[in-house]
């Protein structure tokens, strides 16, 4: 009886252990949840659906997007942008639905010359309103490592973060009349393309094809959100999910205004030129 009991004991934990290994590979195989949807090629899932790479030549930047919707959710990514010197070149890792009067979350990494730091522009758009730009310098060189990028996003806020750290808040200021992303389900979204015209010192330093092909890799991906499908939501109203409901701790906050004191450039905020009529309603609630 005791034999019977282990070995019924041994399969048991043979399966939960394969049931783990399951759930690992579903949290983090490109296969699974993405699919490369332009680039001819120069957008490759690599070692068995464990990276990502996108690329950009002279003839085309690549990209790809989720296969699911999400309507809330924290997202995690790692990423590894392109080395050297990628001026003119933009790497996008963002949220966004579709239409006229969409929702977006963006992450923008715009390329600089070799020794001068990338750019980490962020936006948020809401019914199809955007403007909403924070810009900040890393504290560390996001080309010779992967660092982890996240966001996340309940009904009461929107954090991006990096490697942990907080870096920006968007609260949702729905009660000063200020839309919030809430009703769209959005698909993640990421690519590398040419803005040789805009994304480096404004447009004046150009792209150095002679550099290319540049390259920008993902790793380790991971989704705790509410999937949207069929008009419906995964979560349910008495959903346990705690990132539904996270908010900002004193450690969190103080982490936050440190990043923005140290590395934020540009604040759409305290552009007062920007708004000559007055600030968004959200800047001084």
């Amino acid at each position: 009886m005791a034999s019977s009991s282990s070995s019924s004991l041994s399969s048991i934990l043979v399966l939960l252990i394969m049931l783990s290994m399951v759930v690992f590979a579903s949290a983090g195989n490109f296969y699974q949840d993405f699919d490369i949807t332009w680039g001819d090629g120069r957008g490759k899932i690599l070692n068995n659906g464990k990276l990502l790479t996108l690329s950009l030549d002279k003839a085309s930047g690549s990209g790809f997007q989720s296969k699911k919707e999400y309507l809330f959710g924290k997202i995690d990514m790692q990423l590894k942008l392109v080395p050297g010197n990628s001026a003119g070149t933009v790497t996008a890792y963002y949220l966004s639905s579709k239409g006229p009067t969409h929702d977006e979350i963006d992450f923008e990494f715009l390329g600089n010359l070799s020794g001068d730091p990338y750019i980490l522009h962020t936006n948020v758009f809401s019914q199809g309103k955007g403007n909403r730009e924070q810009q900040f310098y890393l504290w560390f060189d996001p080309t010779a490592d992967f660092h982890t990028y996240s966001i996340l996003w309940n009904p009461q806020h929107i954090i991006f973060s990096v490697d942990g750290t907080p870096i920006r808040q968007f609260k949702n200021s729905e009660s000063i009349g200020v839309p919030y992303p809430k009703n769209q389900p959005m698909r993640i979204y990421s690519s590398l393309w040419n803005a040789d015209d805009w994304a480096t010192r404004g447009g004046l330093v150009k792209t150095d094809w002679s550099k290319a092909p540049f390259t920008a890799s993902y790793r380790n991906f991971n989704a705790n959100a509410c999937i949207w499908s069929s008009g419906s939501s995964s979560c349910s109203k008495n959903s346990n999910n705690s990132w539904l409901y996270q908010e900002m701790d004193s450690t969190s906050k103080e982490k936050l205004k440190w990043v923005q004191k140290n590395y934020m450039i540009y604040n759409y905020c305290t552009d007062k030129k920007r708004f000559p009529q007055g600030l968004p309603p959200e800047c001084t609630a």
